[in-house]
């Protein structure tokens, strides 16, 4: 209706995923490359999630262009099916040939074993992609683990992908399907758009439909971004209708007033339902992805760290250049490695305990400390930024920073590896939370910094209130990224290499181009994660970056103080 009036040569925000409108926010990139890299690894799981309209139906078409002409696809956009009808599926797919008469397990998993074989004897690659995965029930997702037993005495002749919504995070996340999610060897947790984007997309929708990229004006977008929560399909909504709502009242402007009339008319109710169940949602789900170093972007303000907490991600803002004036903690270097598992790391030893027993100072009761209300979680970051030396800020106002935002979950062992000043969230009641600085250890108690005052307490103290909540502040790269990736040829790679190479000479010398990540310096990555005990998947996200930069001869921010 409103197409001729603004001179469109199609509707610009039109909810069909048109691959001619496809927008690749930096968070769409990621997310492709995690699951490109689990491709071309080969075997086991490949993990892709996200809120409903976050765009990856948009992912998975991408994908599938880029495939490599020696692979094969099995597509299931219906999982409610029981095992034996998802194994007909596939053979469906692949176009292998059973009895219809015959459909048993044995006898599905047997023709798909020998499709498998000949594929590979022939050097190409099968891969199975699931969509809507958080709608498969136990029994059908035991027998898809099942498949990747499928191999030979090299390799896994079947690659699986599973694509969801963030309720497959809680699924696979149950103890009956401990040794699926074991095997995933790459996820991804696809945010929503962020303001800046959300003006990015909202305007390369409307360049690709010919129109004025101006139309919405910067506060009308700021709004949309506010009511759609940055979900493009929501977006698309809600510009649909505001541009129908210009177009009545004979404005070639889309104002704020417009946008806000439009989203009551769509329900903006169910707007702010989806937003609530998002938060709501996203703790479990990074929660499960900090097993597998999946990353993520800063997400809208929170009230705790564990309603963002954990990724990787990382929750990652870009950082364009190194903090001016940084507080200097005195630097130390990062605990040997030893041979203790995750679990028996997050707890003190009998010597620890005895030791931090025998240092308490009676006036530093933790749980009594904590019981102050102003222990907040804004107090606690105006305290980080000034180590940092930086001005105080919001957490609503992280974009802004020169430097990036870790949030996470760890053992105290993983904690004290990261080797950076960083705030703990500790739950007084089921109710309420307390957040504060730690920035080192004295004798083996954890000091903490809250409002320019340093205060210790025994670290048994601590281990029992705190449940693994952190947030830390890092200094990315020279080049400014937060994700270094197999197949990548930037400046990050380069430096990537150049920080192996002091530590570790390589055995031979690169054949191709330094910045270029290949499968060499792949295996170098993956040996340097394994000796530091991080996840060991070749890609060198936050954690791994943070590791290299405490080994660097730069100082890259401050470190905690830790003293004998």
């Amino acid at each position: 209706m409103y197409q001729q009036f603004f001179n469109f040569t199609e509707a610009p925000f039109s909810i069909a995923p048109d691959p001619h409108f496809v927008y690749m926010s930096s968070r769409h990139q990621e997310g492709l490359a995690h699951l490109l890299y689990g491709i071309t690894q080969g075997g086991g799981f490949v993990a892709l999630t996200g809120e409903v309209g976050t765009g990856k139906t948009t992912l998975c078409q991408c994908l599938l262009q880029q495939l490599p002409q020696q692979v094969d696809l099995a597509l299931v956009l219906n999982p409610k099916l029981n095992a034996i009808e998802l194994l007909a599926t596939i053979c469906d797919e692949l176009s292998i040939d059973y009895n219809k008469y015959r459909q048993t397990l044995k006898h599905l998993v047997d023709a798909l074993n020998h499709h498998l074989l000949e594929a590979h004897a022939k050097g190409r690659r099968t891969v199975l992609m699931i969509d809507e995965a958080q709608n498969l029930s136990f029994p059908v997702l035991e027998q898809i683990r099942l498949l990747t037993n499928l191999e030979t005495s090299k390799q896994k002749l079947l690659q699986i992908i599973l694509v969801g919504q963030p309720e497959l995070q809680e699924l696979l996340a149950s103890p009956q399907l401990r040794q699926l999610n074991q095997r995933i060897t790459a996820r991804y947790h696809l945010l929503p758009l962020n303001r800046a984007e959300t003006g990015l997309y909202i305007k390369h929708r409307l360049a690709v439909s010919h129109g004025d990229r101006a139309i919405f004006k910067p506060s009308a977008i700021k709004a949309i971004h506010r009511l759609s929560g940055g979900i493009p399909r929501l977006v698309n909504l809600i510009c649909d209708r505001a541009l129908l709502g210009a177009y009545v009242h004979n404005s070639r402007r889309v104002s704020t007033a417009i946008v806000n009339r439009a989203a009551r008319e769509i329900d903006s109710l169910l707007l702010v339902k989806q937003q609530q169940r998002r938060r709501m949602l996203l703790l479990a789900t990074l929660l499960l992805s900090a097993t597998a170093g999946a990353y993520y972007h800063w997400p809208a303000p929170f009230a705790s760290l564990s309603e963002i907490a954990p990724p990787a991600k990382s929750l990652s803002i870009q950082a364009s250049a190194k903090p001016e004036n940084t507080a200097t903690l005195a630097a130390s270097p990062v605990p040997a490695e030893t041979n203790e598992t995750e679990d028996d790391a997050a707890l003190p030893t009998e010597e620890e305990k005895i030791e931090t027993k025998a240092a308490e100072r009676p006036a530093a009761n933790l749980l009594q400390y904590l019981q102050q209300t102003e222990l907040t979680l804004a107090q606690a970051f105006t305290d980080l930024l000034s180590i940092w030396g930086l001005p105080p800020a919001t957490t609503q106002q992280c974009e802004q920073l020169p430097v990036n935002c870790l949030a996470d979950q760890a053992t105290w062992r993983e904690l004290i590896g990261l080797n950076r000043p960083v705030i703990l969230e500790f739950a007084v009641d089921s109710e309420q939370k307390r957040h504060l600085l730690l920035v080192g250890m004295d004798n083996g108690r954890p000091v903490f910094r809250h409002q320019g005052r340093d205060i210790s307490f025994s670290l048994h103290e601590v281990l029992n209130l705190w449940q693994g909540y952190y947030l830390l502040l890092w200094q990315s790269p020279p080049s400014g990224v937060d994700l270094i990736y197999p197949g990548q040829q930037s400046a990050a790679v380069l430096w990537l290499r150049e920080q192996l190479d002091a530590l570790l000479p390589a055995a031979e010398t690169t054949r191709g181009a330094a910045d270029y990540f290949d499968s060499s310096l792949q295996k170098r990555v993956v040996a340097f994660q394994q000796s530091r005990q991080l996840q060991a998947d070749g890609i060198v996200g936050p954690r791994t970056m943070i590791h290299l930069q405490n080994l660097s001869a730069d100082q890259y921010g401050p470190r905690l103080r830790i003293s004998d």
